[in-house]
């Protein structure tokens, strides 16, 4: 039995870390593809990006064990089953599950542990990540140049202008101060400004300008007569124009500024199972009270509510007339009114009506929001625990497929994993979007997957198990026979 354990873990933990890595490989080039404008000629640092593709390789994990889980079954069994390996295990009396079940041990070990990585690590990761990028995303040449006022967050430089949006501006004023011993001013009428390839480079694109050099003070000169020629203080100065000049900037000194993680840490995706709960109590509590208190101010408003207040009020005056501030005076009735104020009346009804029809509306809207968000809190918590259940799944998917199908290596396994894969990544991403549209709920929403895969899982390990062709359409028959009865 020994043998048997150490021989499952070796011929699965090599195929299991190979197709791992490669599958996170091709998860963080699809993340860079999509973020690919937001970080080119940003001129960010080395230290920057390795920071971020650290925080978002923990963060796509969740992704990548399913992948890695479901081809590494499938070679793993195809392995044993292409030499024979899997008939004599089978041969020695032992079965398929008995045969699986070291296997199925360090499954349920990965999956509980990627449990408490996506409930305590990838919450922090998510927060880390997505504060970056969005900080990444902020640096931009607009956001360094404001109009009307000088701009000093490239070290060395005061640059202002007069208007523009994006990258064209007109008025330009660049005050040049990284030379200590020459004052450079550059004027121009209008211009762009665009960056470098490399991001290490800012260049103004200038029209119509001047540049104005002052140098160091000179020692005074003496002349041969002993008189002094020129002051002390004197500045020597050169001015120039140009049609068309550009600039060029050294951005070393633009640095990154780094957000408050806080504004992100109430997200759905930064929270863990319990600060979910937590969040979700909080939020149904403070939605009642917010739809009590409404309900309180409408039902006070309304008139037959407001016609009781009025007639205890009156009791109490009755056996109290010392509490009578202001005369009572009779009711009103519609008819008794004139033409004009039964105007008047109808015109201040209607008012009234719109008024408490924009306000439900108003209230309908807050609390159509205020359910949103549950759901949103709700599919992050379904989410981590289906995650889990898909591990294993996948497994029991892949392991009896590697046993029937009886190929290894890259092959066959490859294309099979990725077309099962294929078929889990739709279900999870079909159930994701529609209970984020309210279509179903959250449970159904994450649990889809699993729930569809579950009976395939089933019929595959009862097939391998037997030795019972999968496709076959007596098998099928017979197996419709047997239900009938």
């Amino acid at each position: 039995m020994k043998r048997l354990y150490s021989f499952s873990i070796r011929s699965f933990a090599g195929p299991f870390v190979v197709t791992f890595v490669i599958s996170m490989f091709i998860l963080v080039m699809q993340f860079f593809w999509k973020y690919i404008d937001d970080l080119m000629g940003k001129g960010l640092s080395i230290s920057v990006i390795l920071e971020l593709l650290f925080y978002v390789s923990a963060s796509l994990i969740p992704l990548a064990l399913p992948l890695a889980i479901l081809l590494s079954s499938i070679m793993t069994l195809g392995n044993l089953s292409e030499h024979n390996e899997l008939t004599a295990l089978k041969s020695s009396g032992l079965s398929l599950y008995r045969i699986l079940r070291p296997l199925t041990g360090i499954v349920i070990i990965i999956a509980i542990c990627t449990f408490y990585f996506a409930n305590y690590v990838i919450p922090v990761a998510n927060l880390k990540w997505h504060s970056l990028i969005w900080d990444i995303q902020q640096t931009k040449i607009s956001s360094i140049l404001t109009p009307g006022t000088y701009s000093t967050e490239l070290d060395g430089y005061a640059i202002k202008i007069d208007e523009g949006t994006d990258d064209t501006f007109k008025g330009i004023l660049i005050h040049d101060h990284t030379d200590p011993l020459v004052i450079k001013s550059v004027r121009a009428e209008s211009g762009n400004v665009y960056k470098s390839d490399n991001g290490k480079y800012l260049f103004f694109d200038l029209l119509n300008g001047t540049v104005v050099e002052e140098l160091s003070k000179q020692n005074p000169q003496f002349l041969p007569n002993g008189e002094l020629h020129g002051s002390p203080n004197t500045r020597p100065a050169r001015r120039s124009t140009f049609d068309h000049a550009t600039y060029k900037i050294d951005l070393s000194g633009f640095n990154l500024n780094r957000s408050d993680e806080d504004m992100f840490k109430d997200k759905h995706e930064m929270l863990n199972v319990f600060q979910i709960k937590y969040t979700l109590d909080s939020i149904q509590k403070s939605g009642q009270n917010i739809l009590d208190n409404f309900l309180l101010k409408l039902k006070e408003k309304h008139p037959y509510f407001a016609s009781i207040n009025f007639d205890s009020n009156k009791k109490k005056i009755n056996e109290d007339p010392a509490l009578m501030i202001t005369p009572i005076d009779t009711v009103i009735t519609f008819k008794n009114l004139s033409v004009e104020e039964k105007i008047a009346a109808i015109n201040v009804a209607q008012t009234q009506l719109r008024n408490k029809n924009q306000n439900l509306e108003s209230q309908n809207d807050f609390l159509g929001t205020m359910e949103n968000d549950q759901q949103r809190y709700l599919i992050e918590f379904h989410r981590k625990f289906a995650l889990t259940f898909a591990i294993i799944i996948l497994f029991f998917v892949g392991a009896p497929l590697g046993a029937i199908v009886k190929k290894g290596g890259f092959g066959a396994p490859v294309v099979i994993a990725a077309l099962l894969f294929m078929v889990y990544f739709v279900l999870i991403t079909i159930g994701d979007g529609l209970a984020k549209s309210g279509s179903i709920s959250p449970f159904m929403g994450m649990w889809m997957a699993s729930m569809i895969l579950t009976p395939v899982a089933l019929w595959l390990m009862h097939s391998a198990a037997n030795d019972s062709p999968v496709f076959s359409t007596d098998a099928w028959l017979k197996f419709f026979r047997l239900k009938k009865r």
